[in-house]
């Protein structure tokens, strides 16, 4: 269960006066034999709703990230389950906290199978179960959505969000939040020389910029990639 609320008033004060407009908080979600409890799930949506009360409390556009982790050998079927449950009980939880969610932003995990699974998906697939999760537990007033990679290749990441964003039109804007499947590859590229390959890193950057912002329109093609 997430922790770290304590002090985070004054913390969030603090920020705000240094130039901080938004934060994020993560709170991790297993899948495994009789986990999540609903304890847990509980919990976590509880921590989440009361650091974004406070967040706006302060004057800070909160960005709320229930991760569901592809570690483990569940199917796709139990990832939406799992992640329907969580996405239910965060949006009961910024409700009850008084969280005004036309001031939130939502960053989501996709619904995918686990990575030792070996079940055999499709984009369309990973796309189609990831919108019907969201449609049927995330408020349409919610401003927008943005996915972390969580794992997944930087090839399939692009490639499902450019899906969705071409199933649509969806109820909010759908984009993208990555850490590792921006800056995965250009940092080997780099690592193999820090002083020659600055360039090169610098190209891979923006390659992966350019894709994702594309696929945030449904305009990514993987031919010319």
């Amino acid at each position: 269960v997430t922790e770290g609320l304590d002090g985070l008033r004054a913390r969030l004060e603090e920020y705000y006066k240094l130039g901080a407009r938004f934060a994020k908080w993560r709170a991790v979600i297993n899948i495994g034999d009789d986990i999540p409890s609903g304890t847990c799930i509980e919990a976590n949506a509880h921590a989440l709703a009361r650091y974004a009360a406070l967040c706006q409390e302060a004057g800070l556009v909160p960005m709320v990230e229930p991760e569901v982790l592809m570690d483990g050998a569940h199917d796709i079927q139990t990832c939406y389950e799992v992640t329907e449950v969580t996405l239910r009980a965060l949006f009961d939880a910024l409700y009850n906290q008084n969280v005004m969610l036309e001031g939130t932003i939502l960053k989501a995990s996709m619904v995918v199978p686990g990575k030792d699974s070996g079940e055999d998906v499709t984009i369309e697939d990973v796309a189609e179960n990831t919108l019907m999760c969201l449609k049927s537990a995330v408020p349409a007033i919610l401003p927008g959505i943005v996915f972390l990679s969580g794992g997944q290749s930087d090839e399939d990441a692009t490639a499902h969000l450019d899906a969705m964003n071409r199933m649509g039109p969806n109820p909010w804007p759908l984009s993208f939040s990555y850490g590792r499947a921006m800056q995965s590859a250009a940092l080997k590229i780099w690592a193999q020389d820090i002083q020659k390959n600055i360039g090169k890193a610098q190209e891979t950057v923006f390659a992966r910029a350019r894709d994702n912002g594309l696929a945030a329109l449904g305009q990514w093609n993987k031919k010319v990639a």
